[in-house]
């Protein structure tokens, strides 16, 4: 059989906790920053946990 192949665009985006959640980043930080609030800015620097319901979608795109 032929093995499941790891969908690169999925592995650069999300990685798997020790404990087998799903790590993000979080959107809106790339352009347009001028009109953002420094605080929302720093929020936006750092990651987060993927919701439940799309973790089982990503974990198969995560498959190797």
């Amino acid at each position: 059989m032929p093995k499941q192949k790891t969908k690169r665009a999925a592995m650069k985006r999300f990685k798997i906790t020790a404990t087998g959640k799903v790590k993000r980043f979080r959107a809106n930080k790339s352009h347009i920053l001028t009109k953002k609030h420094p605080k929302r800015k720093r929020r936006l620097r750092q990651s987060t946990v993927l919701s439940k319901a799309d973790e089982s979608r990503i974990k198969r795109l995560l498959q190797s």
